[in-house]
């Protein structure tokens, strides 16, 4: 959780673990693995309860002596998901962390994307390259998202896991209406920048950004300098606010699990499981054939942006909230030797035209739903869906549940039911973790190859990583 500069991020070396150690984090292992494995046995259940704690336990002296945030979130997790199972009353009262921690972040998103677009603007004199990377990254987010689309439709129609799936006889969804285009266009700039900061309407706060960096390098440098200082000086401190919010990560990230199966359960997504396992096949195939070769062939380290994003994507993955990690996403893209103003720029507009996990699944849930309901569709009705969810789906916020809001928006498009896409609120917070950690991969990742079309990205990052 340490600030680190890139080069001094490379040359750190990790904690060397004792024998003791390595043993406890052995025996925590078997142990833990022992009492999920008693569980199925209701005689043993006292003896497997008490085999998972000590064997969370164990785990607590290996992940002190790590000092990562990584590590401290997955042991939340495990601990979170333990509670939810066995004190389910008690674990649904804990959503209250989770929310704590969101709120905090989102305290400190609009100052550190203002803060970081102005100074990289007006403070560094990147006026002109600022239309040039706009460009590349709404190229970068267009191309890689419509592969997400397809890649989800023929994931789903090659394992039909939404055939044989019971319908409720009866469910009613929340009227929604899909955005007209000339909508979408006037949702992405302010209104009101006060009214943009209080709703977290990331895209228009960037927006704003742009056009005050724009018209603040405009000006003399006498009038100039005074205000990029001070904002420089703002977004140094949010920064410094980020890290002692992160600190919190793990306890909301253990929270949220523990909230999230402490009231649904395990069983009430085994009947979908086969959906859950679509969706995360098709995106480790997503990772390794689309994101990884992008990466080499950007001539950027794999193994190290894995590294960089790890911290992020954990967040992510365990508040489903691709918002939560984007402070800490940003900082690490920094690191990671991406210059600020294109971090601070880049990483927000994907927000909204790079949702990189949301587009996996968007095709996957429509199809899956018309599956559901003995829906025949043609390719050429498929390439419809594709089309149009790849245009309802910009402007989608980082939170929970966004993608739910498309497909009802664009159901009566699309000639589903909402009934059939109710089903899939069954299991849409595990898939949210999912699509949430995708989004932020696929954000910082834009992030580091526009800084590398530019040329901006420091050599020992794409040599080695």
């Amino acid at each position: 959780m340490d600030s680190l500069s890139p080069k001094s991020q490379t040359m750190r070396r990790r904690p060397q673990t004792s024998p003791a150690l390595r043993a406890c984090f052995a025996a925590a292992v078997v142990l833990f693995a022992a009492g999920v494995a008693l569980a199925f046995s209701p005689a043993l259940a006292s003896a497997a309860l008490a085999l998972r704690w000590l064997g969370l336990a164990l785990f607590v002296p290996v992940a002190w002596q790590r000092r990562s945030l990584l590590v401290w979130t997955f042991w939340a997790m495990l601990a979170g998901a333990v509670l939810g199972l066995d004190a389910p009353h008690f674990a649904a009262q804990l959503r209250v962390l989770g929310d704590l921690f969101l709120r905090l972040v989102r305290m400190i998103v609009a100052p550190l994307i203002f803060g970081g677009i102005v100074t990289g603007i007006a403070g560094h004199n990147e006026l002109k390259g600022v239309g040039r990377v706009a460009l590349k990254s709404i190229v970068f987010f267009e191309a890689v998202t419509t592969i997400g689309l397809l890649l989800g439709l023929v994931a789903i129609d090659l394992t039909r896991a939404g055939a044989g799936i019971l319908l409720p006889s009866a469910a009613a969804a929340p009227a929604t209406h899909p955005e007209t285009w000339q909508q979408i266009l006037l949702n992405i700039f302010p209104e009101n920048i006060a009214q943009a900061i209080a709703q977290n309407q990331i895209l228009q706060v960037a927006v704003f950004s742009l056009l005050f960096g724009a018209a603040l390098a405009m000006l003399p440098e006498s009038k100039r300098e005074p205000m990029v200082k001070v904002l420089q000086s703002l977004t140094d401190a949010m920064f410094k606010m980020t890290k002692i919010i992160m600190y919190l990560a793990p306890l909301a990230a253990g929270a949220a699990l523990a909230y999230t199966i402490g009231n649904t359960g395990l069983t009430m997504i085994l009947p979908l499981a086969k959906l859950v396992a679509t969706y995360y096949g098709s995106a480790l195939i997503f990772t390794f054939l689309v994101l990884a070769p992008i990466l080499a062939f950007a001539r950027i380290s794999p193994a190290g942006f894995a590294r960089a994003i790890a911290e992020p994507a954990a967040i992510a993955f365990a508040t489903t909230s691709s918002e939560a990690a984007l402070p800490l996403a940003m900082e690490r893209m920094e690191e990671f030797g991406v210059p600020r103003w294109i971090v601070s720029f880049v990483v927000p507009l994907g927000y909204s035209f790079n949702m990189t996990g949301s587009s996996l699944y968007l095709t996957m849930a429509a199809i899956f739903a018309a599956q559901a309901l003995g829906v025949h569709l043609t390719i050429g009705e498929q390439l419809i869906m594709l089309f149009t969810l790849m245009l309802t789906s910009k402007g989608v916020a980082g939170v929970p549940r966004a993608t739910l809001v498309v497909l009802m928006g664009s159901a009566a498009q699309l000639h589903i039911p909402t009934a059939a896409i109710l089903v899939l609120l069954g299991v849409d917070t595990l898939m949210d973790m999912g699509r949430s950690a995708m989004n932020v991969i696929g954000n910082g990742m834009a992030a580091a190859v526009v800084a590398r079309w530019e040329g901006l990205m420091p050599p020992s990052r794409f040599s080695g990583g």
